[in-house]
């Protein structure tokens, strides 16, 4: 063999090394990195000597291959699996079923009280060994069970006397894919749909695996396939066998399909002539639909059905209210265990005040739903704003399911361009208070069935993922994700908590690292609330894609399409008045909660415009104006985004280049972004108030003219 071709062949060996280490995010939060704590290390090793999981099913096969593919890893070598156990200290997985040793451990009123996807973390001393045991009544938490203690493991936390009670507080997690038949994502930012619907059901890709394997550990058990702006081809017999093909991968991981149904399905593929939820031809027609896709998927979750909002069919167009027009899905669903969301995102053209229009056509209806329905509801009234305040419906149906819509993707945040952490609005989105059963009433405790003892609960996530590498896009956008599930489980736990844990599990466990990038994670919402919608302003895109701003759009189809509708700023003032005075959706909320917002002097200034039409002149807190605050927290959101770039500067070399990269090029999109909404928005507004820019603060480096005519695809001109 010639020298050049030994020389080829070691750099070639040495480049597949370097690429091996290479880090793509495709691993997400379970990367299973071998513990670098030594003293936790030499834990690990001494008390885990040998698993031992009794049972055979498709999911305690995914079971054992987790376990070994997690303890291998984080230990850095493997450790036996075996169905017997021995006098070594051993990890036991099991139920009371399948386990001797689980059905003898005295378990029983633990199990009982954690239901079907909860799981046990304890200990139990036989013959002078101390065993760990994972139990659980059912497979699927003996699974969410192993992703708990590999965690542990992960975030090097003892086990020497560790124990764990966990269940989730919803019972239905779901994940929403807005993804169309050709693939395209709507509001996607990641690359094209996961679902590759030319070669299903033949052919699987592995990533349907990771997807479903990601979503199980962090407790998600459902995803619906396809946008809720539905094609109805998607419940012909063709997609009912690719749907079946995905269902049989997640099924073992404990996620049920569902499907987004098109109203009008019954004409479009049926061949009706009418889709009048009264017709009972048309109620047969979704009976035996219903049929052959429980034929083709044994648990189908249900359905979920945007109608009768922008443009899609629904109930209203045959004089029929939305619950005559659930209740037929509903009915044909019940006798298979099937339920169907119903989408409150509901706004008509004439509507005096948007923010009005989902309580006030909902709220008349309630205790006329089937009871396998469930009406879900956005966290706020309007649209996944950058902060809108809880929507009045929560806690206004306590005869009726109700359930939490929240977007995980990134639609007006900045697409995967910007680092915008989610957990902060989760978080503020769960934890409002309705104040419907007096104080402590919170949006959470609604959700799950704590007030109004619902028959079903209920959560939602607008999907982030595609088929980029890395799943999101940006890198934290899997950090959206996590948090999503993580708080969907537990909605107790705090957006930092949850930080702290996916950077570890995800980057690197170095304190020089977690603690400053939590710190910049932390803040990176209310970044963005200030560059784009300080002070309660809503609504200032462009139409269409929502990237960027245009508080001057006005003139549209429709008024509350346009930026104008929203903030109403003229030459006195800003803002919207919900007061007695105007709109007064006010009287919607309960009256500790009007009582908080109705005086502009004290009320949440974040929530201020939301409410109220000001003067600019109008003194606030800080001893500023109107005008002079607004200007101020415009430029303090383009700072935040500088600070955010200096702090993930000063990471670098504390995790892999690859990824360290590509977040710090992101971070400089996302300050001439900023930059450009700062400019945009305040020379707008000054054009209106006639005020000066505030003195200290630099000057707009161009026009209003021209960032009136900056574009999306041109957004990285100078600002």
């Amino acid at each position: 063999m010639s020298r050049l071709v030994l020389l080829f062949i070691l750099i070639t060996l040495t480049a597949a090394s370097i690429n091996a280490k290479a880090e793509d995010g495709s691993r997400l939060w379970l990367r299973y990195e071998q513990v670098s704590d030594e003293e936790m290390l030499e834990q690990y090793r001494s008390l885990l000597q040998e698993v031992v999981i009794q049972g055979e099913s498709e999911t305690l096969s995914i079971v054992r291959h987790e376990i070994q593919k997690g303890l291998t890893g984080l230990l850095g070598h493997s450790i036996p699996i075996d169905k017997v156990l021995s006098q070594t200290q051993s990890l036991i997985i099991g139920t009371p079923a399948t386990s001797k040793v689980v059905a003898s451990a005295g378990l029983d009123e633990s199990l009982k009280a954690i239901g079907d996807e909860g799981f046990l973390v304890t200990m139990k001393k036989m013959e002078g060994v101390t065993h760990r045991i994972i139990a659980a009544n059912t497979d699927i938490g003996l699974l969410y069970g192993v992703f708990r203690f590999l965690k542990q493991l992960q975030l090097h936390k003892s086990i020497r006397d560790l124990s764990i009670e966990s269940a989730p507080r919803i019972k239905h997690r779901l994940l929403n894919h807005w993804d169309n038949l050709d693939r395209s994502v709507e509001r996607g930012y990641a690359g094209l749909s996961l679902w590759e619907w030319s070669t299903l059901p033949e052919y699987k890709s592995p990533r349907y695996v990771d997807y479903a394997r990601a979503n199980a550990s962090i407790g998600i058990n459902g995803t619906v396939l396809n946008n809720v702006n539905s094609d109805p081809r998607m419940m012909t017999e063709q997609y009912l066998e690719k749907a079946s093909a995905l269902a049989d991968i997640f099924r073992p991981y404990g996620i049920k399909v569902y499907l987004s149904a098109n109203f009008y399905a019954p004409m479009r593929i049926g061949g009706l002539d009418t889709a009048d939820p009264l017709d009972p031809e048309v109620q047969q027609w979704w009976k035996e639909k219903v049929d052959q896709i429980y034929e083709h998927i044994p648990d189908f979750g249900g359905f979920l059905v945007k109608a009768n909002s922008e443009g899609q069919p629904g109930p209203a167009d045959y004089g029929r209210t939305h619950a005559e027009g659930a209740n037929v899905l509903a009915e044909a669903l019940q006798p298979h265990g099937g339920i169907l969301m119903w989408r409150a995102f509901v706004y008509s053209a004439d509507q005096e005040d948007r923010f009005r229009e989902g309580y006030d056509e909902f709220v008349p209806l309630d205790g006329e739903f089937a009871d396998n329905v469930i009406l879900q509801v956005k966290n706020g009234p309007i649209d996944f704003q950058p902060r809108e305040p809880f929507h009045p419906l929560f806690g206004a149906l306590p005869k009726t399911n109700t359930m939490l819509e929240l977007q995980v993707t990134q639609e007006y945040f900045g697409f995967s361009n910007h680092l915008a952490y989610m957990g902060p609005l989760y978080e503020e989105a769960l934890q409002s208070d309705t104040y419907v059963q007096g104080e402590g009433s919170t949006v959470a405790k609604v959700i799950d069935g704590d007030l109004f003892d619902y028959k079903h609960t209920g959560i939602a996530g607008v999907a982030n993922t595609g088929t980029d590498r890395n799943w999101t896009g940006h890198p934290f956008g899997q950090a959206n994700w996590y948090v999503y599930g993580r708080m969907a489980w537990d909605h107790s736990l705090t957006a930092e908590k949850v930080a702290d844990e996916w950077l570890r599990m995800t980057f690197t466990h170095d304190p020089d690292f977690v603690e400053p990038v939590k710190s910049m994670m932390m803040k990176s919402r209310e970044a963005g609330v200030k560059y784009r919608n300080p002070l309660g302003l809503t609504h200032l895109y462009a139409q269409g894609h929502h990237y960027g701003p245009a508080p001057w759009t006005a003139e549209l189809s429709r008024p509350d399409w346009t930026a104008v509708y929203y903030h109403r700023a003229d030459s006195a003032g800003i803002g919207f008045d919900r007061t007695e005075s105007g709109s007064n959706a006010l009287e919607q909320y309960q009256p500790s909660v009007r009582a908080r917002f109705e005086n502009p002097e004290t009320m949440p200034e974040e929530y201020l415009l939301w409410f109220h039409h000001l003067p600019w002149d109008f003194k606030l807190n800080s001893g500023k104006t109107l005008w002079e605050e607004l200007v101020h927290r415009y430029y303090e959101g383009v700072t935040m985004v500088e600070e955010m770039q200096k702090t993930w500067n000063s990471v670098e070399g504390l995790i892999d280049q690859e990824r360290f990269d590509h977040v710090q090029a992101l971070l400089e999109i996302q300050k001439k972004d900023a930059l450009w909404w700062r400019n945009a928005c305040v020379l707008y507004f000054q054009s209106l108030s006639g005020k000066p820019i505030p003195a200290g603060l630099e000057k707009p480096a161009h026009s209003l003219e021209y960032y009136k005519k900056l574009e999306h695809t041109k957004h990285y001109a100078r600002f």
